[in-house]
């Protein structure tokens, strides 16, 4: 599979190509490939053999408590010829996976909103303020990397792509390369970013400041992908064996980790240059210049797998601009907690954009699961619809996609009430938790959700009628636009609280 043709006919194999172009019609039994075959194309057609002859219907594959693994399986007709189809689900079973990987990502965004009510008071982040948009940016890089990351081994583990050893380490290898040059690269554009947005308000620039913020951007990106994306190969291999679908477990794990481990990385990182801003002026050029100059070593490792490479090549679009729409929210971040009536929004805003791009990417990525089960890209399908879907299709049809976005937007109450007592109980942020701040909360995470399911189901299927693979370039916008939209409702919530008055809550304390 080192060419892109090859990677197709290899896809379709997993779900199209019927079994009986191999076996003999008499006996049902394998024929030779070599027998109407090249030498060259023998192993792809004992490859393509083996994985219809597994069954990688997903309802088959995940019910088998991961037996694709056991190179030992029957290899006889036996199994069903048909393609793959999705996993018949109900919503209890689906609520039930989802459920504890959604409260374990909601208490990482939890502990994440603490570190960051504690450093908001840190002498790096009052004299550098423009660390406060590398926030939500480098969060949202984490989301959109590792959540991708997730996405696409969860599809490639569901179509039988990562089966064999060599398989599974030739992905393995070039995705984690893939995923360093990204977090490299947009952690260095994500600095840049926070300059600019920093410097156009207020028209002050500071040359030291600058460098402080590339070096703290990319040595945490970096980090962070490196420690996040090792954790992400063992969820996909674990969920595997364990019988578990991976779509409904590997995103929120990779968020559930990602915010707290970048944000402290970032928080220790910058206040350690900081330390060494005047003294040690050569140590933050230096630590920009040691990560950028491996990109061209990972950049090298990426390039031996065609697949990743053709995603290296193709992927920047949605990531920058991901970037771009969550550099917005920092803007909007820095501005109000900036406001000592405002200070207590610090805590929430990891919460509330963390749990929205959670569930939106546990969607997105079931939705482009269930899209591969049917074909390549691009591929006419009545699964992917061209016009935009009714938001009834969306929420209320019997479709397993629509049965799914109702147990995610259920889970956004008890969920955020969970996280709001834990912060609570742990004395965390500046506001009281009074009856009328937690409706206008509620309200605002409702309404994020809402918006971010229902652009889900619109945007994965459009991606893929346009021949755009939705696991590599769906979730960077969704989740960035997750960080945006909660961002936003939380800001403005936080302003109406104090305009109406509901001192109680003590929202300017």
């Amino acid at each position: 599979m080192s060419s892109k043709p090859e990677k197709k006919e290899t896809h379709q194999a997993n779900g199209a190509v019927p079994v009986e172009h191999l076996t003999s019609p008499d006996q049902g039994q394998l024929v030779e490939p070599s027998d109407f075959l090249g030498p060259a194309a023998v192993e792809a057609v004992v490859l393509e053999s083996r994985a219809n002859a597994k069954g990688v219907r997903e309802d088959d594959a995940l019910l088998e408590n991961g037996s694709q693994s056991n190179e030992s399986d029957d290899t006889s007709t036996h199994q069903s010829p048909e393609p793959a189809s999705p996993l018949k689900e109900t919503s209890f079973s689906i609520g039930l996976q989802v459920l504890f990987p959604f409260l374990l990502a909601g208490f990482g965004t939890v502990a994440a909103g603490m570190v960051l009510d504690i450093v908001q008071h840190w002498d790096v982040f009052k004299n550098v303020t423009n660390l406060f948009i590398l926030v939500p940016a480098l969060l949202g890089l984490k989301g959109n990397l590792e959540m991708t990351l997730a996405s696409r081994l969860s599809t490639a583990a569901n179509i039988g792509q990562m089966d064999t050893p060599k398989e599974f380490w030739k992905m393995i290898t070039g995705n984690m390369a893939l995923l360093l040059v990204q977090a490299t690269v947009v952690g260095f554009l994500a600095s840049i970013a926070a300059v600019v947005f920093g410097w156009i308000p207020d028209g002050h620039f500071s040359l030291y400041h600058a460098v402080l913020l590339c070096a703290s951007s990319v040595a945490t990106a970096f980090v962070a992908s490196l420690f996040l994306g090792m954790i992400m190969i063992g969820v996909i291999i674990g969920s595997r064996k364990m019988g578990i679908n991976p779509d409904n477990v590997a995103t929120p794990i990779a968020a559930s980790l990602g915010d707290l481990v970048t944000l402290a990385l970032l928080s220790g990182i910058s206040c350690g240059l900081y330390k060494d801003l005047e003294s040690k002026f050569y140590v933050n050029p230096l630590v920009c210049a040691l990560f950028l100059a491996l990109l061209p070593v990972w950049v090298f490792v990426a390039k031996k797998d065609s697949a990743t490479w053709e995603v290296l090549c193709s992927s920047w679009e949605p990531v920058v601009i991901a970037m771009a729409i969550s550099s917005v929210g920092g803007l909007i971040l820095d501005r109000t907690v900036s406001d000592p009536n405002f200070a207590g929004m610090a805590v929430f805003t990891p919460v509330i954009n963390g749990v929205g791009g959670n569930l939106v990417a546990v969607q997105a990525s079931r939705i482009s699961t269930y899209l591969h089960m049917s074909g390549m890209p691009g591929e006419s399908s009545k699964t992917a619809p061209w016009k935009c879907p009714s938001p009834c299709s969306t929420f209320c049809s019997s479709d397993v996609n629509s049965r799914s976005a109702r147990v995610l937007f259920l889970l956004v109450v008890p969920g955020h009430l969970v996280f709001l007592y834990t912060i609570s109980s742990m004395q965390g942020g500046h506001t009281t938790l009074t009856l009328i701040f937690v409706v206008f909360y509620m309200t605002a995470a409702l309404l994020q959700v809402l918006i971010l399911l229902y652009i889900a189901d619109w945007m994965v299927h459009w991606m893929w009628n346009r021949d755009l693979d939705p696991d590599n370039f769906s979730i960077p916008y969704l989740t960035a636009l997750g960080d945006l939209i909660g961002t936003g409702l939380l800001a403005v919530s936080f302003h109406i609280l104090w305009l109406i008055g509901d001192r109680d809550s003590d929202v300017g304390d």
